[in-house]
């Protein structure tokens, strides 16, 4: 397990607080392809910010770690291995909560209107 986390975290920027939930994902990991089963938490999940205050304009906040994303999705398959729908169900979150900044989501709508994309109508050439 100190291999594993060691070479993650040489490769990888963590902060020394997420560092613990790291080690524990690799040893859940490590674990589970051993045969063992998972060890059982019954602590209840704290997230890292309010639920209320993870979705700004700007940035969508990761509720596992505290990082400030535009885009949380692959975020959550990188560091996590979690989808949306496994992170969703994870914090109790409603099935329309967004992986995507919202200003993000505007800029990058404004750019497909703007060459053309979604209007149906191809030229021949």
């Amino acid at each position: 397990t100190s291999e594993i986390v060691s070479s993650f975290v040489s490769n990888n920027p963590v902060t020394s607080e997420s560092l613990p939930d790291v080690i524990r994902s690799v040893y859940r990991t490590v674990s589970n392809l051993n045969g063992a089963p998972e060890p059982r938490t019954d602590e209840k999940l704290k997230p890292a910010v309010a639920i209320g205050k993870s979705v700004t304009e700007d940035y969508i906040v990761c509720l596992e770690d505290g990082r400030k994303l535009k885009m949380l999705k692959r975020y959550l398959r990188s560091r996590y291995d979690m989808s949306p729908d496994e992170y969703r169900r994870r914090w109790n979150l409603p099935a329309d909560y967004p992986m995507v900044a919202p200003s993000y989501t505007e800029r990058r709508s404004e750019f497909a209107k703007k060459i053309g994309l979604g209007k149906g109508v191809r030229k021949s050439k």
